[in-house]
């Protein structure tokens, strides 16, 4: 969401929140207005909003190189201060969609390690490189609960070039650490992965719970953690006993930095595609890839919008409404 309804009507995210969203995805392309142009001035009044419904955000921002990129590290401390209400920053390096010349493409193209790059820059390498993990890191978490509850979970197996992410913790000084500081991640991953195995081979999962229990502390330096974090109760709290409450918790000390690097046909992979996480549901059932309904938008998106579209004015006569009405309109003091 652009935000704009939130900032107007103070209502709108207690009404949100009331009917079970937690946390919604912020368009946030910068710090200043002319980086940020659509919502800079209704970010204040978004942000009060939110805070008073409890109703978390993640800032998503459209990162174009010689545009914005500029912007990553400030954005970055931008979530930082305001951490008590937002829980995480979703950075998308820019799709070039359409027609683009090679010199144009080489002035606005950034990949995942130049945002990266960014971050670590502009943190003087509180945050760098090697605190940052591909999405698909985190399937031995899926599988471990699966084994234990019996049920299907939803399993991040994007392909490895889609996505990087880490999380960081603040403490009360304000210092930034980021969970590869103190958790030994692909320790902790490779053995949820072999508990896992072994649950779904037959051994007793009581036991293994137990097991892992007391192995979480091992993959945890307690000198290196933040103060009053306590991650393998925490740890306990989700993967073992499904607390989502403590999931809530986790969040709230932590703050999210991914980024998806959404394809065009400059970039376009097979197979990416193949492991595609993110889809478009179609009325007759069909589930698209999203860089292929974008991408390929003369069999996909162009053609399906044509057949379940509808006229603007068949529209206004079916909900008695006007579509200029709810354009949007700032009214900037003179």
């Amino acid at each position: 969401t652009d935000g704009i309804r939130l900032a107007l009507n103070p209502d709108l995210a207690l009404q949100v929140r009331k009917a079970g969203v937690n946390t919604v995805y912020l368009s946030f392309d910068g710090t200043t207005e002319k980086t940020n142009p659509k919502n800079h001035k209704e970010i204040p009044a978004i942000l009060e909003n939110c805070r008073k419904a409890g109703l978390g955000i993640v800032l998503v921002p459209t990162i174009i190189k010689s545009v914005n990129d500029q912007e990553v590290g400030p954005i970055v401390g931008f979530a930082l201060k305001n951490l008590d209400i937002i829980r995480g920053v979703n950075f998308q390096p820019v799709s070039l969609v359409g027609r683009i010349s090679g010199v144009e493409r080489e002035r606005f193209r950034i990949t995942i390690p130049e945002v990266i790059m960014r971050i670590e820059e502009y943190t003087n390498g509180e945050i760098c490189k090697d605190d940052f993990y591909p999405v698909p890191t985190v399937y031995p978490i899926s599988m471990f609960v699966e084994a234990l509850t019996g049920k299907p979970q939803y399993a991040l197996t994007a392909h490895f070039a889609c996505g990087m992410a880490t999380y960081v913790f603040i403490d009360e000084n304000g210092k930034i650490t980021p969970i590869t500081r103190f958790v030994d991640v692909e320790g902790l991953l490779e053995y949820l992965k072999s508990k896992a195995e072994e649950i779904f081979k037959g051994k007793n999962k009581y036991i293994i719970m137990l097991k892992t229990l007391l192995k979480f502390r091992s993959f945890i330096d307690k000198e290196k953690q933040p103060k009053g974090l306590n991650l393998p109760r925490l740890l306990f709290e989700i993967l073992v006993k499904h607390n989502y409450n403590a999931l809530g918790k986790f969040h709230h000390k932590t703050l999210f930095i991914g980024m998806m690097h959404f394809q065009d046909l400059y970039n376009w992979d097979i197979e990416r595609v193949k492991r595609c996480c993110i889809h478009y549901v179609v009325p007759d059932g069909r589930i698209i890839p999203f860089c292929t309904f974008n991408v390929i938008p003369q069999w996909y998106r162009d053609k399906i919008q044509k057949e379940y579209g509808i006229p603007i004015e068949e529209w206004e006569k079916k909900t008695g409404k006007r579509l200029r009405d709810d354009l949007y309109r700032r009214i900037n003091p003179s």
